[in-house]
Parts: C-alpha cells; structure tokens; sequence
C-alpha cells in the first residue's frame, strides 16, 4: 500500500469544532489492580469512586489538569477481549521526565521505553498491565 503526500484540496478546515479538554476512559480487566498501578506507579490522584449495588465500577482519576477515567470489563465482549492495543495516551508535564521514570521503576512499574530525547522533547513510555501505553513526555523545546 502506498502513501501520497497530503496535497492543498485534503486539507479542510474544522467547521463548529472547538474542543477545550480531552478526558481518557480505558476499560481494564481487572479495576482494583489497574486503580492500584495507576495511583501508586503513575502517581494518579483518586477523583472519585463510582460505585454500583456495593461495587466498584469505575474510579475517576485526575493528574493535574488531566482526567482518566477506569471502568470494569463486564465481560460481555469475551472475557479475554484485547485492549489497549493500536494507540496511546500521551501525557505532557513540565515535571523532570528522568526522576518520573525513575520513580515508575522505584514504584514496580516496567518501563516500554527508557527517557530519551524525541521531536524537541524528553519522553518514555510505560505500558499497563491491559497494554495500554502511556507517553509520558516533557514540553517541547521552542526552536
């Protein structure tokens, strides 16, 4: 399959869309695990807990001004149904990429990629434990 280089006439302007805020839902195998990973790894902060019938069925998380949000499988899409595959989630912050990824690691968390240099910016990435992949990525540098 070949590709073609963008030309003039594909590129449209957006008409009646302006999005002010992007929030993330993954949903994970297994929810006390993923909060577990995502609060004490990550450093996630727990926003809210959504409860339904006296169980957990979603936990609402914030880091800054980001929100994610963990919902339960309930299974009815096959018990072992493939998630996180195909995209990621990149987070920017303005905290030292190197001491974050050293304290992913220090914390139990397997990085996917070591901190590097990429596009003007420091960044590495971390997979959990659905393959969900996180980039975790420094400002970029203005040239």
């Amino acid at each position: 399959m070949s590709t073609s280089p963008v030309s003039q006439s594909d590129v449209h302007t957006p008409v009646g869309f302006n999005a002010i805020e992007l929030a993330a839902s993954l949903t994970v195998a297994d929810l006390p695990s993923s909060l577990r990973w995502y609060r004490d790894v990550i450093g996630f902060a727990v926003d809210k807990e959504h409860e339904r019938d006296g169980v957990l069925r979603a936990v609402a998380l914030r880091a800054g001004q980001v929100r994610l949000l963990l919902t339960q499988d309930n299974g009815a899409k096959g018990e072992q149904r493939t998630k996180g595959e195909g995209f990621s989630l990149q987070f920017t912050t303005r905290d030292d990429i190197d001491a974050l990824a050293a304290g992913v690691v220090a914390r139990g968390g397997v990085l996917a990629s070591d901190p590097a240099d990429a596009f003007g910016a420091r960044v590495f990435r971390v997979r959990d434990a659905d393959g969900f992949l996180l980039v975790i990525s420094s400002e970029r540098t203005r040239s």
